[in-house]
């Protein structure tokens, strides 16, 4: 259940991350709720994780957690914010992705 409450706290660590690259696009009005976009997300975040580490290893949890906000935030980059796609972007992009794979291998929890 832990690994569950893990990834969905790497979720919102996308959430604020992407309402930050929203807010910055927009003014007035709009850009404040985007930047109450990035609290609540951010919030949840962090709860999220504290939640998490209580029983998962708190090194584990952290690499997880920041890899699943990397990746995710860099494919809402491309599909989104229409950044570019390049080789060895990709490339290690998939190398962390196969580094949170082996990380949750080799947990013991």
């Amino acid at each position: 259940m832990n690994w569950i409450i893990l990834i969905i706290a790497g979720l919102f660590e996308v959430g604020f991350t992407s309402c930050l690259g929203k807010a910055k696009e927009t003014s007035g009005t709009e850009s404040y709720l985007w930047y109450s976009g990035f609290l609540v997300s951010l919030i949840l975040s962090m709860v999220l994780l504290m939640k998490a580490t209580q029983s998962l290893p708190l090194g584990t949890a952290y690499a997880v957690w920041t890899g699943i906000g990397a990746v995710g935030t860099v494919l809402v980059g491309v599909f989104i914010f229409k950044e570019p796609v390049t080789f060895w972007r990709m490339f290690f992009i998939f190398t962390l992705i196969g580094s949170i794979i082996g990380l949750k291998a080799v947990s013991s929890h």
